[in-house]
């Protein structure tokens, strides 16, 4: 029987070096200049939408849009913190203050303008293209958070997965925000909310089989 000491000489010889992830803080920040690329690519194909500048005077919006970004930031800080197993818990907490801010926004929009944007309402055309701009920018941003968190989210897969699926609904929001008109009607309860509770829900529920998917050696199947 091989001993002990011999034993541990064998494994550690025959072990290939791991690469150590990066911290927390410059992942999140490589994930979210992703996001401004793929925004700024939107507004060359699509542009911006004309009345953006009137907009942003109105502090309702102003706040509802800075509102939605800062959630997008702090989620994703707050996703690849607690991706590791050594960061706290209290992680959790750094988005709050912008998602009741954000949420708030919204439904005070819902219920003092719950009329449509235009005597005409919204036309297919319109609708067609948010959801094209909620496709566009939602599912490159989840693939890329997924890739990048593949390895250390396995530890704790349903927080990690809660706070990048609110970073990307947010920082969806944000965007429609920017390219579309849709804004104070019940578009918000269908895109803008709508998005953080389906991704967020989805998140929630298969996000260790998405982790298991994209690294299967991370996850052991009884976990």
């Amino acid at each position: 029987m091989i001993k002990t000491p011999d034993l541990i000489a064998t494994l550690a010889s025959n072990m290939a070096p791991v690469r150590r992830l990066r911290p927390p803080a410059i992942r999140a920040a490589c994930w979210l200049l992703l996001a401004a690329v793929l925004l700024a690519l939107i507004a060359v194909s699509q542009g911006i939408r004309p009345d953006l500048v009137q907009r942003l005077r109105d502090p309702i919006f102003a706040v509802s849009m800075a509102a939605s970004l800062l959630t997008g930031i702090s989620a994703a800080i707050a996703a690849f913190e607690l991706s590791l197993p050594d960061r706290s818990r209290l992680w959790l907490l750094l988005p709050l203050p912008a998602v009741v801010l954000w949420l708030s926004n919204i439904g005070y929009q819902c219920l003092v303008r719950w009329i449509s944007i235009s005597p005409d309402g919204i036309s297919l055309g319109e609708a067609a293209d948010c959801f094209a701009t909620l496709v566009l920018t939602s599912l490159p941003l989840s693939l890329t958070m997924l890739v990048m968190l593949r390895y250390a989210a396995p530890l704790r897969p349903t927080v990690t997965t809660l706070m990048g699926s609110l970073a990307v609904a947010a920082i969806t929001a944000t965007a429609l925000s920017l390219f579309h008109v849709i804004d104070a009607t019940m578009m918000i309860l269908m895109w803008n909310l709508g998005t953080a509770v389906l991704l967020i829900g989805l998140g929630g529920l298969f996000g260790r089989r998405m982790f298991r998917w994209v690294a299967p050696r991370t996850l052991s199947p009884q976990d």
